[in-house]
Order: structure tokens, then C-alpha cells, then sequence
């Protein structure tokens, strides 16, 4: 039996939610919940997610997939690199304010071409390197790091995006000093489909 939004009203709940959602998918185990015609027309005219995740637009990391949740339970926003601009913060702003979404998770991933281009310098042409300049300051953290550049500074751009949206005045800051708001940093392993929360 899936979750209603009364049974979730905190963010350590709906955390818990979407790790027990991760842990069927890894184990094949999916219940595919609140996907049914009857589903969709109980969220016809309102809509109460229990997330938000701000996530890669990589086509392997379908948050809906990987949680095992179905309609209206997840307030998903992706771009490359799950990097913050306006757009992206007034779409989070939004959810956490309005539909009251307890918990946001920021959702890296292992071998993220948006971080491998920013390595690479790729991004010359067209638009990529507004994406790979808003990678750059993970770049440098993780430059000092041992083990895989890559995957090292896809977990460091994910921790520093969440720190953004955590003060993100007025309206996250405000939500997350009064406990009303919990702001997570994730990892998601493209081989074995586990998510990790990371720290902080």
C-alpha cells in the first residue's frame, strides 16, 4: 500500500518513502503505484507531491523509474547537470511553497556527461557552456580529491547545488530554518541502480 500525502508530512518521511521505492526497483520488486486511470483522476484538479527532485536530464535517471512512484507523487525538474538557474529555483520555489513539499533531493549521478564535458572543455558550440561554467566550482573541489575525477565532481556539484537551494532566500531559507522543508544531496549509481544519500 503506497503512502497517501497524509502519511507523509515530514521530510524524513517522504526520505524514507523514496529509499523503500529505490530498494524495490534495485531488487525488482516495483509495486508501479498510483499509475491507474483512477489515480489520474483523483489528481485531476489538485496535486499534493511528496518530493521534489531536482535531477540530471539524463535519460538513464528517471526519478519516477528509480523511486518506484507513480502520478502526482514526485515534483520532478531535470537539466543537465541539475544546475541551478532561475527557472530551475522558481519550478523548486513553487512546489516547496505552494504544494508543500516537505523534501527536496538534488540527484547526481555516477558518469554524467554534463560533468565529463566540463573535464573535457567540450562546450564551445551553442549553449553547453552555460552548463559546464556551472560546473566548474565542483571541478575544483574535486581536482584535490583521490579516485574518479568524474564521479567525484558529479558528488560535489550535487552537494554544492544543495547548499544553494538551502539558502536560496527568501523562500527555501525561510522553509528549511522553520523545519517546514528538509533539502537532501543524492547519488545515484548508473550499475547496480542504488541511490545514495550523501553528507553533507
Amino acid at each position: 500500500m503506497h503512502h497517501s500525502k497524509v502519511d507523509i508530512i515530514n521530510g524524513d518521511q517522504a526520505l524514507k518513502e523514496l529509499i523503500a521505492g529505490n530498494k524495490r526497483y534495485v531488487a525488482s520488486r516495483q509495486r508501479h503505484p498510483n499509475q491507474s486511470h483512477q489515480r489520474r483522476a483523483e489528481l485531476s484538479n489538485a496535486q499534493q507531491p511528496f518530493a521534489v527532485i531536482l535531477g540530471c536530464a539524463d535519460s538513464r535517471v528517471p526519478p519516477e523509474v528509480i523511486f518506484d512512484c507513480g502520478l502526482g507523487d514526485l515534483f520532478v525538474v531535470r537539466i543537465a547537470g541539475h544546475v541551478m538557474n532561475d527557472m530551475v529555483l522558481g519550478s523548486i520555489e513553487y512546489a516547496a511553497n505552494h504544494l508543500h513539499a516537505p523534501l527536496i533531493m538534488v540527484l547526481g549521478h555516477s558518469k554524467c556527461g554534463s560533468v565529463q564535458a566540463a573535464i573535457s572543455g567540450v562546450g564551445g558550440v551553442g549553449h553547453i557552456a552555460c552548463l559546464t561554467e556551472a560546473i566548474q566550482p565542483a571541478l575544483h573541489e574535486a581536482e584535490e580529491q583521490p579516485g574518479d575525477l568524474v564521479n567525484n565532481a558529479a558528488r560535489a556539484n550535487t552537494k554544492i547545488v544543495t547548499g544553494q537551494l538551502k539558502y536560496s532566500k527568501p523562500v527555501l531559507y525561510t522553509l528549511a530554518r522553520e523545519g517546514k522543508l528538509k533539502v537532501v544531496p543524492a547519488f545515484y549509481d548508473l550499475d547496480t541502480g542504488v541511490v545514495e544519500i550523501l553528507s553533507e
